[in-house]
């Protein structure tokens, strides 16, 4: 049996190099490089008009509120994304990036992220355009749809575009129970048993704490609850805690951040210059500096960042898609905050609290021998704040990772349904619920690097269907700014099914939209 697991590690080692290495960094940065060129900057150059349209409008009726059956509203669909987006990456990720490439690498996830928001501005805006209702009345949408059905449409793609819809499809279900839910399980187990139960010597049940067990059953009756009460419980449960936890973790950073305001010049020098010069290298430069760059700041960054935001991945699409709106590119303008959300303010709070901390030599990008980026963001808020900043780092992570369980649960049932039908969906989500308390028992590390390397083989389809439909974004894009920004009178583009053109084209010139 050892003999297998590790023939197994091995070839996961292989083809997780294929998913997350340079192929797919720069598949990813390309397809966000494109979508940014042809869609003419649009984060940048319409940049009032989106934020206007986004966080600028939530406290708007229309945007807060939702009476479409089967839909959910605008500010509920991103909650519920960056539900699945800000988890554990966002702490103990970004920590090891910054371990592992330097501060450097906080620069490259920025660059990630500002291509990223145009990805997953094109997603969005194509789950839209390509969603459809299901026997249920809820609206499905995703990448499986616009392979299929955008991708499918060109001459002689029919089958490549159901092929790679199904591939999709099978890898998002498979990284929904790893990485969406026993690996994000696992790592709230470990956090509330070291910060809250760790000088207690408690009885095993099969070789693991009865404390895990615990936690693990809690979480599963609280997650079973919220799960299948299906998308509406889901979205409700995402708009009360994901604004509240993102405010509270971003004001605990800026404390630690006003603390050390002093070294705030030295912590952004460190993040430019680390950006591009190797760490710890000074005078002769050897032949191996750009090797050393391309494999430490720049590919700890960019993975680091896109393995935060998912922008590429394709998954949060599938809960936009359930958005009431009508207007694809308004839901994509939704799609860029939740990247700048995620990883400009989430992912920039934790660098700067980790690369304050001391454990990090600003001037050779060194982490201090021993240390342990998975715990480094709470040893930072124990300086400041004493053991209280370390069980609020376990509460955030709780909370983070839990919401994250809660919005790829959502995006396993899509896939499910495309591959099987709604009935397949509640055989799923029972499965779903009941492998939670195995995250807190399991101890191996080899089911999460399987559904890890699933995750990244989730964005190969997806972004061929991405590029492919480029010509598309560039209509879509054009059609609403020349209605909304330049005010000319010309038929709206909102979906691909005629029926549905029609019935929301009257939606939005009554301006119900």
């Amino acid at each position: 049996m050892e003999n297998f697991l590790n023939s197994v590690a091995t070839v996961n080692d292989v083809v997780n190099g294929f998913a997350w290495g340079w192929f797919a960094i720069i598949l990813l940065l390309g397809t966000g490089l494109i979508c940014t060129v042809i869609t003419k900057c649009f984060q940048i150059s319409h940049l009032k008009h989106w934020w206007g349209k986004t966080i600028g409008s939530v406290f708007h009726k229309n945007t807060r509120h939702n009476k479409d059956e089967g839909a959910v509203s605008q500010f509920q669909a991103l909650c519920t994304a960056l539900a699945a987006t800000i988890g554990t990456g966002n702490i103990a990720g970004v920590a090891a990036a910054i371990c592992i490439g330097g501060p450097g690498a906080v620069f490259w996830m920025w660059v990630a992220a500002f291509l990223g928001m145009m990805t997953n501005y094109s997603e969005n805006i194509l789950g839209i355009y390509f969603r459809r209702k299901n026997s249920e009345n809820e609206w499905s949408g995703g990448a499986m749809y616009y392979l299929q059905d955008g991708l499918g449409s060109y001459k002689g793609f029919k089958t490549v575009g159901k092929v790679l819809a199904v591939i999709f499809s099978i890898f998002a279900m498979l990284a929904s129970f790893g990485i969406g839910n026993m690996g994000q399980i696992n790592k709230i187990t470990l956090n509330i048993e070291s910060a809250f139960f760790g000088n207690i010597s408690a009885p095993q049940l099969g070789g693991v704490s009865i404390v895990n067990w615990i936690i693990g059953f809690v979480l599963m009756l609280v997650g079973g609850f919220i799960i299948l009460g299906g998308l509406q419980r889901i979205a409700s449960f995402a708009e009360r805690v994901v604004p509240f936890m993102a405010v509270v973790y971003v004001l605990g950073s800026l404390v630690i951040m006003f603390i050390h305001i002093t070294s705030i010049g030295a912590i952004f020098g460190a993040i430019f210059k680390f950006a591009f010069i190797p760490r710890a290298v000074a005078g002769g430069v050897s032949g191996s500096v750009i090797k050393m760059i391309l494999d430490g700041p720049v590919k700890n960054g960019c993975k680091r960042g896109i393995f935060s935001n998912e922008a590429g991945l394709g998954s949060s699409v599938m809960v936009h898609s359930n958005s009431n709106v009508k207007e694809p590119v308004k839901q994509g303008m939704w799609g860029i905050f939740e990247v700048f959300a995620d990883t400009i303010i989430v992912c920039t709070m934790t660098a700067i609290v980790v690369l304050s901390s001391g454990y990090i030599d600003l001037s050779t990008g060194l982490a201090a021998e021993g240390v342990n980026d998975a715990t480094l963001v709470a040893q930072t808020f124990g300086q400041t704040f004493g053991k209280a900043g370390e069980w609020f780092v376990a509460v955030a992570v709780l909370l983070f990772a839990f919401t994250t369980v809660m919005g790829w649960s959502h995006y396993g049932s899509k896939a499910v349904e495309y591959l099987f039908g709604v009935k397949g969906v509640k055989v799923y989500k029972v499965i779903f619920v009941l492998m939670m308390i195995s995250g807190a028992v399991l101890t191996s590390s080899l089911a999460w690097d399987i559904s890890d390397t699933f995750n990244g083989l989730m964005m190969i389809p997806n972004l061929l269907g991405v590029l492919s439909m480029t010509p598309l974004v560039i209509k879509l894009t054009k059609n609403y700014v020349d209605r909304k920004i330049k005010g000319l009178d010309i038929e709206p583009m909102l979906s691909f099914d005629p029926n549905v053109q029609k019935e929301h084209a009257a939606l939005v010139k009554e301006g119900a939209e």
